[in-house]
């Protein structure tokens, strides 16, 4: 190569190494850039859940906070029914920049898709879960007549009285209605499914006897049981709850080992979101999420905070999948 051939190969290389430097530089100032100005209008948090009740509540203390922070209006608009299909669909139909906000719980995300042959939305291509806005764990209850005392209790009549024992829920699919089915399974137990309408319904029939036990949450069943109507036999949590600290877990009422029920509700964004911009939207909704307004707010609906990073809760969301997808298959449970 002559002198002259390869002076012009240096200048052609230093100038593309020039210029992808100034994009690099280009893209790492974009995005940041992208995050301070956002959002550039009102944001919605759409809610497949009613107004009122614990999700609700959650949702408008976010949405409050976000405003302030944001200085912008974030409304909470509720569609309920359809499964939930509703809200997502309006969801999907919405911005895909971040300014509508998804709220979906652990059925949407992880039981869904074993119970539907056929959904309308895909839970891996259409959201980006971002994080958890809570989680709350169950307690098995009974009314206060009622012979069973401890979990194990229940267990050993079931045992004894396959498909005679009864639990109840508001619907097929739902976390107490699939967290009892997880029940029977670990015990190797055979009991009748009876679906009520509403939740007071259910926990009432509880009270009275008429259902043999139900699964229900601080928010549910609370108010039954400080009315003196339901008792707490156990907890379906990791260890026993602060809230409740005489309740003893399930292991030690004699049920199985390790055995836990959760709810929880997260926030998703579309796919492809700017980094920066779903990163902004995630830490601010993580500091909305602190303070002694949002303690107290949790501790009335027995709602616990759910730290996690994205990684570890993807993972979460596919071990719930798989744990309720076996349960669900092994039970024959479907929507078509």
């Amino acid at each position: 190569m002559t002198s002259s051939s390869a002076a012009s190969s240096f200048r052609i290389r230093r100038t593309l190494a020039l210029a992808l430097g100034v994009a690099a530089v280009a893209g790492a100032v974009v995005q940041p850039a992208a995050a301070q100005q956002f959002p550039t209008k009102q944001v919605r948090i759409i809610s497949p859940f009613p107004v009122g009740g614990g999700p609700d509540g959650v949702a408008r203390l976010v949405a409050d906070r976000l405003s302030r922070t944001w200085g912008t209006g974030v409304i909470v608009e509720n569609r309920p029914g359809g499964n939930g299909f509703i809200a997502i669909d309006a969801w999907k139909r919405g911005a895909k920049d971040g300014h509508d906000l998804l709220i979906l719980d652990n059925v949407h995300l992880a039981a869904y898709p074993s119970l539907f042959k056929k959904l309308p939305y895909d839970p891996a291509k259409d959201f980006d879960t971002l994080l958890p806005l809570f989680k709350t764990h169950f307690f098995f209850t009974v009314g206060t007549g009622s012979k069973y005392k401890t979990v194990g209790d229940i267990v050993a009549d079931a045992k004894v009285r396959p498909g005679k024992l009864n639990y109840g829920s508001w619907s097929v699919g739902n976390p107490v209605h699939l967290g009892s089915e997880l029940f029977e399974s670990a015990t190797g137990t055979q009991m009748e499914h009876v679906i009520f309408k509403e939740t007071t319904q259910l926990y009432t029939s509880v009270s009275t006897g008429e259902i043999d036990f139900a699964l229900g949450s601080a928010a549910t069943a609370g108010p039954l049981y400080r009315a003196g109507k339901l008792r707490l036999l156990a907890f379906a949590g990791p260890q026993r709850s602060a809230e409740f600290p005489d309740v003893p877990t399930v292991a030690e009422s004699g049920g199985p080992k390790d055995f836990t029920v959760t709810g929880w509700n997260a926030i998703a964004v579309p796919p492809g979101l700017p980094a920066a911009v779903a990163d902004k939207i995630r830490k601010d909704i993580e500091q909305a999420l602190t303070g002694p307004e949002v303690a107290e707010k949790f501790k009335t609906f027995g709602y616990e905070q759910f730290p996690t990073t994205r990684a570890q809760f993807n993972q979460f969301v596919k071990d719930e999948s798989q744990r309720f997808g076996d349960v669900i298959r092994k039970a024959n449970v479907s929507l078509d």
